[in-house]
């Protein structure tokens, strides 16, 4: 399931392999899209069970889907795809942090969340996270709280919410701060199973040509 978290595993040497924590929902059917958006859809071309001699799958699908991150072309017209972003902001230490409830995450709150310069910021606002269900009102960044961030080195800013801005945001000043301030920017995460903490964030998008955005398979390994 989504945000589960795999076991210590011993490498085919005997040497210890550190577990890691999936953060990122589940794509299917059912998952959940802004109103309007693409549904995801999978077909099979072809099957084993059909006589071939192997399965072969088309997908059909928003860019927005799951896990995902967002490019800066999504929000400013002539900016980089998401097959030109630097990776590195997309791996390296990240902060988990908690602050629950659906209201905007102000400058204050980013403030007092201890985040240092060069880290991954990444909120947790929800218990439990439904892939399924877009959510009437979620957690957002004001764009003083996309400014904070900005303005405190964060490599990148995460949230387990659909967007960094406000469901009706027209603007959607919070992404353009981010992007002013050089952060990079994940959305969708699952992070009901990590505690608050600092870890080793892994979150690479695919590297789709002219993409607004790009799913990523995201984790956490835990920092010793």
């Amino acid at each position: 399931m989504s945000g589960s978290m795999s076991g210590s595993m011993s490498g085919m040497n005997g040497a210890h392999v550190s577990r890691i924590l999936d953060i990122s929902q589940r794509v299917s059917a059912a998952s959940g899209v802004f109103p309007g958006d693409t549904r995801f859809s999978l077909t099979k071309i072809c099957t084993i069970a059909g006589g071939a001699s192997c399965d072969v799958g088309t997908i059909t699908t928003t860019l927005h889907i799951g896990t995902h991150a967002d490019a800066p072309s999504h929000f400013v017209e002539g900016a980089p795809h998401i097959a030109d972003v630097p990776l590195d902001a997309y791996l390296g230490p990240a902060l988990v942090v908690e602050r629950i409830g659906d209201g905007a995450i102000t400058a204050a709150d980013v403030r007092g969340f201890g985040l240092r310069r060069g880290e991954r910021l990444l909120v947790r606002t929800r218990r439990a996270v439904d892939p399924a269900e877009f959510p009437a009102e979620f957690a957002h960044l004001s764009e003083d709280g996309a400014a904070a961030v900005a303005a405190a080195g964060a490599a990148l800013f995460g949230i387990d919410t659909p967007s960094v801005d406000h469901q009706t945001s027209k603007t959607l000043a919070a992404h353009k701060a981010l992007f002013a301030g050089g952060v990079a920017i994940l959305e969708n995460l699952d992070l009901t199973a990590p505690a608050p903490g600092r870890y080793e964030l892994i979150a690479l998008p695919l590297k789709i040509d002219g993409g607004d955005a790009a799913p990523v398979r995201a984790v956490l390994r835990p920092i010793s």
